[in-house]
C-alpha cells in the first residue's frame, strides 16, 4: 500500500493532483484547499490513503498526518464514502470540523454538500469520542496561503473564481458560484468564498 507521496505536482484538476515521484505520475485524490494551494512545479508531500476496489485503485492525499488520519475516521462511518470525506475535508478546515463533530454542530455539518441530518448524527454518534484526541493537535484552521505570502488579494471575488476555473471549472459556472456565495455571506474571506462556490457548484452540477 502507499502511505506517503513526496515530489513534483505536475498537474491539478478536479480535486484531482498528478504528482510526479521519480519519473511516476501518481493521481491523487485531494481536498480543495490542498488543490488550490499547489501549481504545477510545485513540490508536495502528501500523506497518503489507499483505497482498493475491484475496479480501481485510488490515492486520497493530505497535508497532514491528522488530517488523513480524519479522512479515515470520517469514511469509516455508515453511509460515509470518500467523495464525502473529501466533501467535508474541502469545505471545512480539519481542527473545525474536528470540533464541530465534537460539540454534535449538525448545523455547521449539514452546510457541507450532500451531508445531510441524518449523516450528521451519524458522524457525531460514531466518531465525537474518537476525535476528541484530534482536537487539539489540530488547532485553529490555518490562514489562506496567499495571506502567508503577505499577499492581501485586491479582488478575492476574481481570485476565487479562478481558483474554481483551475480546478477545471467553466468560468461563468464559477463565476456564479462564487458571486451567490458572497451575497450568502458578505464578510467570507477567499478561502471560504471558495469553499462555498465548491458547494455551490456540487449542489448544482
Amino acid at each position: 500500500m502507499i502511505a506517503h507521496l513526496s515530489g513534483e505536482v505536475l498537474s491539478v484538476r478536479d480535486q484531482r493532483i498528478v504528482v510526479d515521484v521519480g519519473g511516476v505520475g501518481y493521481e491523487v485524490f485531494a481536498p480543495a484547499p490542498t488543490c488550490l494551494g499547489h501549481g504545477p512545479g510545485a513540490k508536495l508531500a502528501l500523506h497518503v490513503r489507499t483505497l482498493v476496489r475491484e475496479d480501481a485503485i485510488q490515492l486520497f492525499g493530505f497535508e497532514t498526518a491528522e488530517e488523513k488520519e480524519l479522512f479515515v475516521l470520517v469514511t469509516g462511518v455508515t453511509g460515509m464514502g470518500p467523495k464525502l470525506g473529501l466533501a467535508l475535508l474541502s469545505e471545512l478546515p480539519p481542527g473545525e470540523l474536528a470540533r464541530a463533530i465534537g460539540r454534535e454542530d449538525l448545523t455547521r455539518l449539514t452546510r457541507v454538500s450532500g451531508i445531510g441530518k441524518k449523516t450528521a448524527e451519524r458522524l457525531c454518534l460514531e466518531l465525537k469520542d474518537k476525535v476528541l484526541g484530534l482536537t487539539a493537535g489540530l488547532g485553529a484552521a490555518p490562514a489562506p496561503r496567499a495571506a502567508e505570502a503577505g499577499a492581501a488579494p485586491a479582488d478575492p471575488l476574481e481570485d476565487a473564481v479562478s481558483a474554481l476555473v483551475n480546478l477545471g471549472y467553466p468560468r461563468a459556472r464559477a463565476d456564479t458560484a462564487v458571486r451567490q456565495a458572497a451575497l450568502d455571506s458578505p464578510d467570507a474571506t477567499l478561502e471560504e468564498l471558495v469553499r462555498r462556490g465548491l458547494a455551490g457548484l456540487g449542489r448544482n452540477p
